[in-house]
């Protein structure tokens, strides 16, 4: 076979999968054809087909008279997958689409990030995959399955500090370090003014104004700005508390930082490496645990300030100065601005 092409799926939840997907990309030299439910990412380099939802309510599929609306009795298909709702007109549409497209280009490997049945659905039509691993406990049948099959592993964080993983994994498993859409840049020092960045991700519903409120409070003598959503209305917050709402762009925030608050996202921690700001991590629920694996990584390497739950008011003044002592130069040690670079190499060396 010559030429063809990368297959790149970039699920929607969130933004870190897309802007990951498009610093990767971006290095790559064969063409890279992008997928995905939502449109491309900023910056994105090449072809672009936007798919059909898999949620939500459908006629059927396929010719049935008996049903006329979607089956969710059994959506992961007796726990074989995650995802696969029956006679569902979405699902048939974008399975057939990547279809195509693996047998147009052709498609010479597939890049799952993230999706156990995609993953699936290329290694059918003889295509080779590579998964973009996920912290926490992916000892489910599906996870299984897209882990077993993939011919690399993807992990976008540091071999040491390890974390768990399936010992036979370890020689498919590439760890990338942290990546972020921020690592071809150079973050300077910290301001030394004093100022909190709160930083939410667009797949976490946003912050807690409230609770905010009363963290800005309790620090007068601290600035806080917030960059990304809010569950409420900031109304009543106290003058050092302000919002800049939903930016595409959170760099210059981010420089402009002493300290930044974040849950334990992958592409959060990864743009706060990148920026080498003092940290205050609070892991959310996540499924697997994804984000609570992160968090005691973190903490043991000592690459931030950990905490289980959102600080009490009353602590945040020296939750602030443990992480401002602290500081940023140990990131260096989860991100060295170069794994979007060696993923591209990845890449290249499967479909070559």
């Amino acid at each position: 076979m010559t030429g063809g092409t990368i297959v790149y799926y970039v699920h929607h939840h969130g933004s870190g999968h897309a802007h990951r997907a498009a610093a990767i990309a971006a290095h790559c030299r064969t063409p890279v054809v992008g997928v995905g439910s939502r449109p491309a990412p900023p910056g994105w380099p090449g072809a672009w087909h936007e798919l059909p939802p898999d949620t939500g309510g459908s006629d059927t599929c396929a010719s049935t008279d008996a049903v006329t609306d979607t089956d969710t009795a059994d959506v992961t298909a007796g726990g074989t997958l995650h995802w696969v709702p029956r006679r569902h007109d979405g699902l048939c549409a974008r399975t057939a689409a990547v279809s195509a497209l693996l047998a147009a280009g052709p498609a010479r490997l597939l890049v799952a990030d993230v999706s156990v049945e995609i993953a699936l659905l290329a290694r059918l039509h003889g295509v080779p995959v590579a998964v973009v691993a996920q912290p926490g406990e992916r000892l489910d049948r599906p996870h299984r399955t897209a882990y077993d099959l993939a011919e690399v592993l993807l992990a976008p964080w540091p071999a040491d500090p390890p974390r768990p993983w399936r010992p036979e994994l370890t020689g498919r498993t590439v760890h990338l370090r942290g990546l972020s859409r921020y690592d071809d840049r150079t973050a300077g020092p910290s301001p030394g003014r004093r100022r909190v960045l709160v930083l939410t991700g667009s797949g976490d519903g946003g912050a807690d104004p409230a609770a905010l409120a009363a963290a800005a409070a309790a620090t007068p003598d601290w600035t806080w700005r917030v960059a990304g959503g809010l569950t409420g209305a900031l109304a009543g917050a106290p003058p050092n508390l302000t919002c800049a709402g939903w930016t595409g762009e959170v760099w210059a925030e981010l420089a402009d930082a002493d300290v930044v608050v974040g849950h334990a996202g992958q592409n959060v921690v990864a743009e706060i490496a990148a920026a080498r700001r003092a940290a205050v991590v609070v892991p959310a629920e996540r499924p697997y645990g994804e984000q609570t694996a992160t968090g005691a990584v973190l903490r043991a390497a000592g690459l931030a300030t950990v905490r289980d739950r959102w600080p009490a008011p009353a602590d945040w003044p020296g939750v602030l100065d443990e992480a401002l002592s602290r500081g940023g130069a140990g990131w260096s040690r989860w991100s060295d601005g170069r794994a979007a670079q060696r993923a591209a190499a990845v890449l290249e060396r499967i479909a070559a």
